[in-house]
């Protein structure tokens, strides 16, 4: 298109000011992009392409071991080894972290070769977050009380990234995953996306912009509840939306039926057995001249056709599958048809016939955002075949994986919050030990982190700046975060080191990173540095740390002469009025104590302390702001406490943990610790190198990595004992396990109410 001499000298104005180009000049300047597009602000097509390594912390074969006699009765479908291991085949992945940074993983790391060697990915079902209202927060039952614990510092910041600009920020975020998805499905693949009447409409169009609108399928309306006692203004909501949306055109479907309802019902009858019945027309609404013939003195009307031949319909009359009218000739609607021979009606896109989970249903987890089993039940079945690939990157409490292990098909599922990966641990060690039961098949799963992080932008950092400006902002966001973290911990900033950024009381201090959990790297670049300048004492103060990180890595640095001591950060450091008070407190990880018994040739390992120091608000705080009938529960110094106010002012204390074993949800025991070494793939040169680097975005094969030994152990999970729903009691010492004589380390992990992991090794010779 001719722009005119006005356009000209507008977009020429604002190209030298720097400015941004009114809406208008994207249509005359591309004016073959004219179809619907959703646009939003600071939209991209950039894509996310990091690769990072998968750290596999825990395998689970055998639910558990319940006598010493006890072998693992693994499936026959995979090798085993003599500890019920399994060798080979597809194991299940539960993995905790950012999604994104998953998918990217996934899509153009080592694993995707294993992903495509199953197939591909057949279907993906996410349950992404869609009231903007909701947080990380976590009810925890403690006695007949619930606490509230909040987010963490990175829960708090996936809130951020998901709604701190609205539907801005929601699109974006849902966006580039979608993206990363349809790259990752097989061809014959397809996702499910639920959300509800805050977003379908956003979520809608993102999906046909990312997959194309001739791959949308359908819109399933879920009627969750009746809402006959909900209070809203105006009508009161009761469904959810399903988009059913396929990679291509040709994909994978397998009709579903329901039973009949209370209308199709009425219209059978029974006959003297007692069986249902109904008749259907025998006629198809055609022309054909050679089935318009007269049978047994009926024939059908001028514009309709027999649907059989004549040859079946005397053997359906043989079978007295004819009904007759009173002159005992043929009805044409009389082919008789029991209720017990059909499938029930196909479905259609309206599901109000399962219902939502109830209050008091054996399959409640107190997860807020769980799904009926039965849900994903239809959507599996009609979407894979047994032994597909299937995945869920928003598992929450794990429903996708449970459902998926129980119909045979293979799955992978991750989750940002760490008490929802702990949640579907428990749910899937559940499941396992159900099919064991019932002499069924099931699979290996491994828990897997992602490692070696990249530098990351820290919290705060304006994504619409130059890269250069961003750099600067990044650098000044930085030395902002570190001060108030070293004034807040009381310690004096140094600024001669590479990894530490302060010292107090002899003792240096490292930061980690405010968006990140504290890694292995992390640490091992810490002992580095305190060899090469012989330091001993350090502090390292994270929000977060990485799962199975320790007690390796500090026994290691111990055994250099390195004291290491891990601290959790506290959200109060952010308040400034806690700091200028010093009343923010830094408190210790957890720590286990455990005692081994030996009988024989059998070892069983008994838990006998655990220790933590966890800090939520205040008893003071809650003292001075509550008011008269008001109650409210929080945690100091490792102990959850009620502190009531009564109607007279008078105020009380109530403790709710009153035992050691009150903060313990799961522990687990591997009797033979250091047996399985954990391995990553790694790339075999830098970037910048290789024969397929100049590709956009990388795409390497797996001959491009090499496998590597971090120096760690995979935890291989061979009892544990948890608390569920209905079962809130603990064992506190495990089954004698036969094992080899000589000497071994035992591995104990304890899983506290948070969701928090912490592991002991104890040395023992049998």
């Amino acid at each position: 298109m001719k722009l005119s001499d006005n356009e000209i000298r507008d977009i020429t104005q604002c190209l030298e000011a720097g400015k941004p180009l009114p809406d208008k000049y994207r249509f005359l300047l591309f004016e073959d992009k004219r179809e619907v597009e959703l646009v939003w602000n600071g939209k991209t097509n950039e894509v996310c392409n990091i690769v990072l390594p998968f750290q596999t912390i825990e395998q689970v074969d055998e639910p558990r071991a319940e006598k010493s006699s006890d072998t693992a009765l693994q499936p026959s479908l995979f090798d085993i080894d003599n500890r019920g291991r399994q060798l080979k085949g597809w194991t299940n992945k539960l993995i905790w972290g950012d999604n994104k940074l998953i998918l990217s993983s996934l899509k153009y790391g080592p694993l995707r070769e294993e992903i495509e060697k199953q197939g591909g990915l057949k279907l993906i079902y996410i349950d992404p977050p869609f009231d903007v209202g909701a947080d990380f927060s976590m009810d925890i039952e403690i006695g007949g009380d619930t606490f509230t614990k909040k987010p963490n510092i990175l829960e708090e910041i996936a809130y951020r990234d998901t709604w701190g600009k609205g539907a801005d920020s929601f699109i974006a975020m849902i966006y580039e995953r979608l993206i990363l998805m349809r790259d990752l499905l097989a061809e014959e693949g397809s996702i499910y996306v639920h959300c509800d009447w805050r977003v379908n409409a956003f979520i809608r169009l993102v999906l046909e912009e990312v997959f194309g609108k001739e791959q949308f399928q359908n819109e399933i309306v879920w009627i969750r509840t009746n809402a006959h006692n909900m209070q809203t203004q105006g009508y009161a909501r009761s469904q959810e939306t399903i988009f059913f949306v396929s990679k291509s055109k040709v994909f994978t479907f397998n009709e579903q039926r329901t039973d009949y309802g209370d209308a199709q019902l009425s219209r059978y009858k029974q006959d003297e057995t007692g069986r249902l019945y109904t008749g259907r027309d025998m006629t198809f609404s055609s022309v054909n001249p050679s089935r318009q013939f007269e049978w047994r003195g009926t024939k059908p009307p001028s514009n309709r056709s027999w649907g059989y031949p004549l040859e079946k319909l005397e053997e359906l009359w043989a079978q007295g599958r004819i009904l007759t009218k009173q002159d005992g000739t043929p009805r044409l609607d009389g082919l008789k048809v029991y209720l017990d021979e059909t499938k029930g009606k196909p479905l259609t896109t309206l599901w109000s016939d399962v219902s939502r989970i109830g209050n008091t249903s054996s399959e409640r987890l107190g997860y807020p955002t769980q799904k009926p089993e039965a849900l994903l039940e239809r959507i599996i079945k009609a979407s894979s075949n047994e032994g597909d690939l299937i995945a869920d990157f928003f598992c929450g409490s794990g429903t996708t994986a449970a459902v998926a292990e129980k119909l045979g098909r293979k799955w992978i599922a991750s989750d940002l919050g760490k008490f929802a990966i702990h949640t579907t641990r428990k749910r899937m060690i559940g499941v396992q030990r159900q099919l064991k039961a019932e002499g069924k098949d099931y699979r290996a799963f491994e828990i897997l982190n992602l490692g070696k992080y990249e530098r990351q932008h820290y919290i705060g950092v304006n994504p619409d700046l130059r890269e250069e400006q961003k750099q600067q902002q990044l650098a000044a966001k930085e030395v902002a975060f570190l001060d108030l973290i070293l004034r807040a911990y009381r310690a004096e900033k140094v600024t001669q080191f590479a990894c530490f950024h302060g010292k107090k009381v002899g003792r240096l201090v490292a930061v980690g990173p405010v968006n990140l959990p504290v890694t292995r790297l992390f640490v091992e670049e810490i002992i580095l540095e305190c060899r090469k300048q012989h330091i001993t004492k350090v502090d390292i103060l994270g929000f977060e740390f990485e799962m199975g990180l320790f007690p390796n890595v500090l026994d290691e640095a111990r055994a250099k002469g390195i004291d290491i001591a891990p601290k959790y950060i506290p959200a109060e450091v952010f308040d400034k009025r806690a700091v200028e008070k010093n009343q923010v407190v830094f408190h210790d990880v957890s720590f286990i104590e455990v005692k081994p018994h030996i009988k024989g040739n059998t070892l069983a390992v008994e838990l006998t302390d655990f220790s933590v120091f966890y800090a939520q608000d205040s008893i003071a705080y809650a003292e001075a702001t509550l008011k008269d009938k008001q109650s409210k529960i929080v945690v100091e110094k490792g102990q959850i406490v009620k502190v009531s106010r009564d109607k007279d002012g008078v105020i009380t204390r109530e403790q709710l943990t009153r035992h050691w074993t009150d903060w313990i949800d799961y522990w687990s025991v591997d009797f033979d610790f250091e047996n399985k070494r954990e391995i990553i793939r790694v790339r075999k040169f830098p970037p910048g190198q290789g024969a397929l680097e100049g590709m956009e975005p990388p795409q390497l094969t797996l001959d491009e990595y090499e496998e590597v030994w971090t120096g760690d152990y995979v935890f291989e999970n061979e009892w544990q004992s948890f608390r569920t729903k209905k079962d809130r009691s603990l064992e506190l010492i495990s089954v004698f396990h036969e094992v080899m004589p000589g000497r071994r380390k035992i591995a104990v992990k304890v899983v506290d109410i948070f969701g928090n992991d912490t592991m002991t090794i104890v040395e023992v010779r049998v």
